[in-house]
């Protein structure tokens, strides 16, 4: 297949996906110019000359029971892509995360004959181990973020593969916390503590009353504190802005910019995802929690099968970063570790996390494309 032939079929369900495979489309284009991207995907992708059918955004639900209400949208886009790549017949189609939306399509297109593969595992690891039997079926070969969850796939006849996670190139280019506290016209010369409720309308609402709470509790603790929200769009932007509006605080809301405000913090109070992998590789000492609807929380509580929730407390086998998930997630248990991590426990986190970026590694664009560029020469 030449250069000018090469088709590549892609679908990211999420922001997080978005990034991981504008980074992986942007190598590959430098590589082989001519490439040809379609399916769904969001501006870091289309930054890189991906053709979407479909805003990113309408694929972006979280949560057991709030997708039902948006099921028959979701059907149809997912009817759509796989029609529009049964047609097209790319060389190649890559799911990246979204398992729920991407799995079924993969599954059709590799019946289709189209060959498959899966960017960043599902937590079969964690819930739902039954769901590697429709891998299997799914997929040529998945590419894991993450060391030990090669593994998983491995024992069960999956061709499984770690690529490594791209945050660790990335972070390398940051600027430093100081020139980052400028850029972004925050304090210099005061603690700061960056809050992160989510990226999702449902997080943000579940979430941010209680991070407002515990960000009350701490400046009353200590008035020196400082705080930086970075808020995902415009539309979270002014739902946190509204939920803030009740309470007196030294905070500094911030359009965008999650990574650049993690690197200039002193400290992170989160919600559980991909961010926490983000400022352990920055070494920044955290704390986790979640929120979600009761009833999706009745019944995710039931089929978890790991102690931890954390990616930090997942890597490292053990609770390193106190986390808190809904009940327990109160202003008084988080504004207490928050106080905590801002002091003595702060090195023992640092140190922990440097350890476990070792064993992930670098060079993701590179190693992803290394592992998909065989899949379509065959």
């Amino acid at each position: 297949m030449t250069d000018s032939a090469l088709r590549l079929g892609m679908c990211a369900g999420e922001a997080s996906g978005d990034i991981l495979a504008g980074a992986v489309l942007s190598a590959w284009r430098e590589a082989c110019p001519g490439i040809d991207a379609r399916g769904i995907g969001g501006s870091e992708m289309q930054a890189a000359g991906f053709a979407s059918s479909h805003p990113i955004d309408r694929l972006s639900v979280m949560g057991l029971v709030e997708p039902l209400k948006r099921l028959p949208e979701l059907l149809k886009i997912r009817r759509d892509l796989i029609a529009q790549q049964l047609d097209w017949a790319p060389g190649l189609f890559v799911g990246i995360d979204s398992p729920d939306f991407n799995l079924p399509v993969e599954r059709r297109l590799r019946e289709g004959g189209i060959t498959t593969a899966h960017l960043v595992s599902p937590s079969v690891w964690a819930w739902r181990r039954g769901r590697i039997k429709g891998i299997r079926e799914s997929v040529d070969k998945m590419l894991c973020l993450l060391p030990f969850e090669v593994a998983v796939y491995e024992q069960a006849g999956i061709d499984a593969v770690c690529v490594g996670h791209p945050l660790i190139d990335d972070l390398k280019h940051l600027a430093s916390p100081e020139q980052l506290r400028v850029e972004l016209g925050l304090p210099v010369n005061k603690t700061l503590v960056a809050v992160l409720p989510g990226s999702r309308e449902a997080e943000v609402r579940h979430l941010m009353p209680v991070f407002a709470q515990t960000m009350h509790q701490l400046q009353q603790r200590d008035a020196s504190l400082s705080f930086v929200i970075p808020a995902a769009n415009s539309h979270r932007e002014a739902q946190i802005r509204q939920m803030l509006s009740t309470y007196s605080l030294n905070v500094t809301v911030i359009s965008g910019s999650g990574r650049g405000v993690m690197a200039a913090s002193d400290a992170v109070l989160l919600a559980s995802g991909t961010a926490t992998l983000e400022a352990m590789l920055m070494r920044k000492p955290m704390v986790i929690a979640y929120r979600m609807a009761p009833v999706s929380w009745s019944i995710l509580s039931r089929m978890v099968k790991t102690p931890h929730v954390g990616l930090p407390n997942i890597l490292a086998g053990r609770a390193v970063v106190p986390e808190y998930l809904q009940g327990e997630a109160t202003a008084d248990k988080l504004a207490g570790a928050m106080m905590r991590i801002l002091g003595a426990e702060a090195d023992q986190q640092i140190e922990t996390f440097a350890a476990l970026a070792d064993q992930i590694g670098g060079q993701f664009a590179e190693r992803t494309i290394a592992a998909l560029q065989p899949m379509i020469a065959a």
